[in-house]
């Protein structure tokens, strides 16, 4: 059985991941402004598709980025996305989690974005330890926090509805407390015909770790980062 939570799910995320990166565009490219890329690379940690690294390509032209993604078809979309685009030159992908990276003693800014849920409260400690000596200074930290900041049950809701041809690609979900600090996303993907007949629908969990804003602004004060939480719940944290 594949350890990789995308393996079933893949042909689904960049479809139907687009409409809330384009929300996240602004103050991503934003906190971007901060980035030091005569430092050092920008990292994107859990690239995906690559949508966060096309933001981060676009909003520090000329910079050079490594791009962090351990499932094989996120990473084959991400790779597809960069040999259609001029910043392939600038990217390079490592096929790896967050534990795994080999990133260089100086970082321009790191992009962490939709992933950290991913991480055990250790993990994630341990990755703020690690990026606090590399990043550059004032070069940003940039994360985001996403629901539920506690251990609840959220009801299934439609996320978003996508028309590809003549079919309609469809995401809801819905969240289970799984213990003191997570919960357990389960994720429903349908396709639908031109007369809403599902076609094909998938039904996912995801483990997810919950954060809230206190708590990551708490753990960032203690690696020695000073964060704030801004616009979509985008926090930004610099080498205090």
């Amino acid at each position: 059985m594949s350890n990789d939570p995308y393996a079933e799910s893949g042909e689904f995320i960049d479809v139907l991941s687009r409409g809330a990166w384009e929300a996240l565009r602004v103050p991503l490219a934003q906190a971007l402004a901060q980035a030091r890329p005569d430092q050092g690379p920008i990292v994107d940690i859990g690239a995906g598709t690559g949508l966060g690294t096309l933001v981060a390509a676009r909003a520090v032209p000329g910079a050079d980025l490594i791009a962090v993604e351990p499932s094989p078809i996120l990473r084959a979309a991400l790779l597809a996305r960069l040999a259609g685009d001029d910043m392939s030159r600038r990217v390079t992908v490592q096929a790896t989690d967050a534990g795994g990276m080999v990133l260089p003693g100086r970082l321009g800014a790191v992009l962490a974005i939709n992933m950290i849920g991913h991480l055990t409260p250790d993990h994630r400690r341990a990755l703020w330890a690690d990026l606090r000596p590399r990043l550059a200074p004032a070069a940003p930290l940039v994360v985001n926090l996403q629901p539920p900041p506690e251990p609840v049950a959220v009801p299934e809701t439609a996320f978003t509805s996508v028309p590809v041809g003549r079919q309609t690609y469809q995401g809801s979900g819905g969240a289970r407390p799984d213990g003191p600090d997570s919960v357990v996303w389960t994720m429903r993907y349908r396709v639908l015909t031109e007369d809403g007949t599902v076609e094909r629908e998938l039904v996912v969990d995801y483990p997810w770790y919950v954060l809230s804003a206190q708590m990551l602004l708490d753990e960032l004060a203690a690696a020695g980062y000073a964060a704030t939480v801004g616009e979509m719940d985008v926090v930004v944290a610099t080498p205090a």
